[in-house]
Parts: C-alpha cells; structure tokens; sequence
C-alpha cells in the first residue's frame, strides 16, 4: 500500500478505530531515492505499517521512531543516508541522502484533508518542522493566500519553505479522449494506470460501448456538449482522435477556450495545417492554435494502435512534468 491516497485511508481506518497514529513523510532527497518528497508511512500503535518511504532500506528505523511518538516522544525530523558503497544493496543506482518528518496523526487533520480531497479540491498540509503543528489549506482560495502553497500546487511539488513542509495533494489529472476509436482502447488503460481520470467522448453509440472501454468513463453527446460539461481545468488534457473535422474541431474550440495543459489531435502535417485554417477562420489565433500538438505525441515512430497510445501518453506527461 504505497499510494498516498490509500496510506492516507489507511491512517483514518486505524483512527477510527481507536488506534494511536503516527505519520512519516518524506521531506526532502538528495542523490538517488526512490521515493521522492512527500512519500508518506503510516504506523498504528501496535506496529503495523502502510505506506513506503524508502527502498525499504529505513523503513524499519522509522517504524520505530514512529512508535516512540507513540510514546510520547516530540514530533521529530530524521535524517538518513546511504553511501555509494551500500547503494546497490538496497536497491539504489548510487548513494543518496533524505530527511524525513515523524509525529502522530492529528484525526481531525486527516479528515479535513479526506473531506477536501472527496471533494475534487486541491488540498496543501502546511507542518511546523520546529513544533510539528500542522495547518490544512483546502481549495483554491486558501492556496491561493499562501504563495508558498500556491507554488508547491503549480508545480505539483511537496515542499520545504522557511520552517515548513508543505504537502501537496492536487486535483486529479483527468485525460478526455474524443473519439472512441481503437487508439483510445489502448490509451484509456495506459493513461488510467499513469493516474489520470479518463473520460471518452464519441457520439457513435456503437463506439463509446462499456464492452469496448471497461471500466471508463464514456459520453454520448457532442463533444463540444460533452467537454463544456467536464468543466476543463489547468490538470486536464485533451486527445482528439476521430480524424474526423467534424467532431474533433468542436471538441479542440472548446479545449482552447480552457486552461487544459495539453492539447493534442491525431493526423499528419496536412491535416495538421488544414485544421489551423478551419479554427483559424473560426476566430482562433496562432497564438492559441499553437498550443495543440499535431501530429500528436512524441516522434518515436509509432506504427501500431499501442505505439501511437505510449507516443501520446509520453507527450502528455512530458508537457505535465517539464512545461
């Protein structure tokens, strides 16, 4: 149980229970980790655990300093590191260094973070590194006051700032693909396992059918209809697919009109260009019309229906990570 969402599940069940609760987050790492800032462990008062924060390497030294929290120890940071010499012993290509925060689990903290979370808003948990009293800023206006907060958000990043760890759980990233086609059938799992919420959008009932995407989302309506309602944010991005004029334009006229990240629509430079015209004469400047990727994904040649899927998927994620 490594995701943080569950981890985080995890420490409310134990709370719920009765159970004392203690928190482990990473803070900050140096050289090679592999886990980066924000990895949580949650340990009960009994010593079970949930959760990763190394390689597994420390994992054993921080249940028990987890455990003396517990106790009645003090909200305490650790620090830890592996030379070049042990590094491929437990599981590093090189040696690295990282700092960890312990201390218990606030059950009124957790919740506000779960309620916010079920709730589709951004949340940030501000922790004193000093005292270990902690502050949940939820939703846009809260993270918005805090500039801080408001970075760690943009770039999707937990963070130390004079004295504070900020912990940053963002608005889901959702994918819509338009265009039920063999493409999607591939990417919508692809995207689904890299984290993203997938939506497809094709009006061809015999397209978008439960027994050609399993398990995915699917709307029947027009795709301008279909993404007006998604409500398109600054964590979307949208994949036209059909290479159909009449059912991609619409979808990327209502894409550009959003803050969706990324962008993109299936064909060749010909179609590409053409497609310029036609948003071009519908109002679209060149300015906004650059910012959809065509032909779509990263260039590694692609040839088949998976190929073309990890090209796209990559080419997302890469506009996610490095903007």
């Amino acid at each position: 149980m490594g995701d943080p969402e569950d981890v985080l599940e995890q420490a409310a069940q134990w709370l719920s229970a009765g159970r004392g609760v203690a928190l482990s987050t990473v803070l900050e790492t140096w050289g090679s980790s592999p886990r980066p800032a924000g990895s949580m462990l949650v340990v009960d008062e009994r010593g079970a655990f949930a959760g990763s924060v190394s390689g597994g390497c420390i994992e054993g030294a921080v249940v028990e300093a987890a455990l003396e929290t517990l106790g009645g120890a003090p909200a305490k940071r650790l620090e830890f590191g592996v030379s070049n010499e042990r590094a491929w012993e437990v599981g590093l290509a090189c040696g690295g260094r990282m700092s960890l925060h312990v201390g218990r689990a606030d059950p009124a903290i957790v919740e506000q973070v779960r309620v916010a979370r079920a709730a589709g808003q951004p949340v940030v948990l501000e922790t004193s590194l000093a005292t270990g009293e902690q502050r949940v800023h939820a939703g846009a206006a809260a993270i918005d006051a805090d500039a801080a907060a408001r970075r760690a958000v943009e770039r999707d990043e937990s963070l130390v700032d004079e004295g504070r760890f900020l912990r940053v759980w963002n608005q889901p990233l959702r994918m819509i693909i338009v265009g039920a086609v063999h493409v999607a059938q591939v990417l919508a799992p692809l995207a689904t396992q890299a984290g993203f919420r997938v939506t497809v959008v094709d009006p061809r009932r015999a397209f978008a059918t439960a027994e050609r995407f399993p398990g995915v989302a699917l709307s029947t309506l027009w795709p301008d209809r279909a993404l007006a309602g998604l409500a398109l944010d600054a964590r979307s991005a949208v994949v036209a697919l059909t290479h159909d004029p009449k059912l991609d334009d619409p979808a990327l006229g209502e894409a550009l009109r959003s803050r969706a990240f990324y962008i993109g629509a299936l064909g060749s430079k010909k179609t590409h260009a053409s497609r310029h015209v036609r948003l071009g004469e519908s109002g679209f400047t060149a300015i906004d019309l650059a910012r959809i990727h065509g032909p779509i994904g990263l260039d590694i040649g692609a040839r088949t229906a998976a190929e073309i899927a990890v090209a796209i998927l990559a080419e997302v994620i890469q506009v996610l990570r490095k903007p």
